[in-house]
């Protein structure tokens, strides 16, 4: 049976491997250089982007003669229209065509508009209609004139509505920088630049998505990051092929190392400090178009416990909430699952009192310990959820009124025993505390609790290992996901379960860079003292 079903799959597989792709819908004459005649252009633009009213093509004659007739091409909304009057139009209208102007051939005439001509700091010719039409849809300006068989592609045209750089809601500090990345790709490559004023920072960019079109920026620093790295990070890009790439969670599906797995290997950040840290420890970073998320390869499991704050306070408060944040991650995980195996299977293990005390609250209870427990963990994630999709100021009264409620109507009802409603309450609290996990924690809670409710304690420890292991097979671009956590070498847990003083930490992380390695020479305080109390001393010593 085995045999015709592996058959079976495999002329399946034949069938899909000999299906030809779907075409594509751009018309195929987009390849085909730009003419030389303007009525021509405008009527093949015309045909590619339809009747749409927010495309404008503002036909022109250059010069006070009048004498060359020309269309600038650009779409509403997307250009800043005074760049588009003073930089574009006024300029070519003003201009003195002379006879010198008029006998230069095609290349050398399209070249003294570009260098005498029009006010903008970033041009370049383009040949074809697809290039044509790309960079309009981007929204450049383009400038077409009669006579030329290319056009001029005026990039600096771009003034489209956008988000001003405010504090990021997803990562809110007490102590450090506030701005965040916005949803315009520039404004985020700018922050970049001014916290890595360094001429080994790298940005390369590229172009995804078949209709979107969307701009991709791998940056890193040169001599720092691992070149292989930066090699498979670029190839997986160039491999997605895809027609929409519309948030950087895109992107992380379609390179990711392990997609089966509940556990993330790309990290994400909307804080310009964050990214350039990890870049400084031999990271690259993804950036792009139209989301606020830049992701960060290779991962490691220990920087879900890592915050920007901790390297920006003294280590010594800093190193006791990341121990927190790692007893948050287990209390979270296990909470649940605990109190089955304890009220279940280890009633022994419970003080007697607890135990009375226990017994006396679940008395009249008509579920077990496990629809208990499924009861309330399924109602904290619906008012979770809705508390996230509803508007901001109805969504906190939905998560904080609607737990109070319903936790105090269920145990007066008899539904569900006070016990429960407090584990459920430390085990949602605890979740918060590492938001980066908070996916990955629910799935993980309801498997321990099935595992507890089956075996007990038992079933939580082998569902641990479990754990343990899937984690140790894990890789994120080469780099163990457990990496840093066992000590292989002197010097390495300095930045693990706690950190150590910065001073200390003299060298990038092992693996992750490449090249330069090193931080800073000394791992001493940098404590410079006053040559003027020096000689105090030597004179009160006389």
């Amino acid at each position: 049976m085995f045999r015709y079903l592996k058959k079976i799959w495999m002329s399946i597989n034949e069938i899909k491997r000999n299906v030809p792709d779907t075409p594509a819908s751009e018309p195929e004459d987009q390849e085909v250089n730009i003419s030389e005649d303007l009525q021509e252009n405008l009527k093949a633009i015309k045909e590619f982007v339809g009747d749409s009213k927010d495309i404008i093509i503002r036909e022109i004659s250059i010069g006070k003669d009048k004498s060359i007739d020309a269309a600038v091409l650009y779409i509403d909304g997307m250009v800043n229209t005074s760049t588009i009057h003073e930089d574009i139009l006024k300029p070519l209208m003003l201009f003195e065509v002379n006879l010198s102007f008029k006998c230069l051939k095609s290349t050398e005439k399209l070249n003294d508009l570009m260098r005498s001509v029009i006010y903008s700091g970033e041009m370049h010719p383009v040949k074809t209609y697809k290039d044509l039409i790309d960079c309009c849809l981007s929204g450049d300006a383009l400038l077409i004139v009669d006579g030329l068989d290319q056009a001029i592609d005026i990039g600096s045209s771009k003034g489209w509505e956008k988000r001003g750089v405010t504090e990021p809601q997803t990562e809110s500090v007490v102590r450090g920088p506030r701005e965040g990345f916005t949803e315009n790709f520039r404004t985020n490559t700018a922050l970049l630049r001014r916290k890595l004023k360094t001429s080994s920072l790298r940005m390369d960019h590229m172009i995804l998505g078949k209709k979107t079109q969307t701009s991709i920026c791998v940056a890193y620093l040169d001599g720092v990051a691992d070149p292989e790295v930066i090699a498979t990070v670029k190839q997986r890009l160039k491999n997605i092929n895809t027609d929409s790439i519309l948030e950087s969670g895109y992107i992380e599906q379609f390179i990711e190392d392990a997609p089966y797995s509940i556990f993330s290997t790309i990290s994400y950040s909307e804080k310009p400090d964050v990214i350039a840290a990890k870049m400084l420890e031999g990271r690259v970073a993804i950036l792009v178009d139209g989301t606020p998320f830049v992701l960060t390869v290779p991962m490691l499991f220990l920087e879900h416990f890592q915050s920007a704050e901790d390297y920006y306070t003294r280590p010594f408060h800093s190193n006791i909430i990341r121990l927190l944040r790692y007893l948050s991650f287990f209390i979270a995980c296990f909470g649940p699952a605990l109190y089955i195996a304890f009220s279940t299977y280890h009633q022994e293990l419970i003080p007697t009192t607890l135990l009375f005390t226990m017994a006396e609250a679940r008395e009249g209870i008509p579920f077990p310990a496990f629809i208990e427990t499924l009861l309330m963990v399924v109602t904290f994630e619906i008012l979770n959820e809705a508390g996230l999709r509803m508007p901001r100021p109805i969504g906190q009264a939905v998560s904080i009124v609607g737990a109070l409620v319903v936790g105090e109507a269920a145990v007066s009802a008899g539904f569900v025993g006070a016990p429960i409603v407090i584990v459920i309450a430390i085990t949602a609290v605890s979740g918060f505390i590492v938001p980066t996990l908070n996916s990955s924690v629910s799935i993980l809670r309801l498997i321990y609790i099935v595992l507890a409710t089956a075996m007990g304690g038992y079933g939580i420890l082998i569902g641990f290992l479990g754990m343990l292991v899937h984690l140790a097979s894990l890789k994120s671009f080469g780099i163990p996901y457990m990496g840093y956590i066992a000590p292989t070498r002197p010097g390495i847990m300095k930045d693990v379960f706690t950190r150590t003083f910065l001073w200390k930490m003299h060298f990038r992380p092992h693996g992750i860079a490449k090249g330069d390695t090193t931080r800073q020479q000394f791992d001493y305080p940098p404590v410079q003292e006053d040559p003027q109390d020096d000689k105090n001393d030597e004179d009160k010593g006389d």
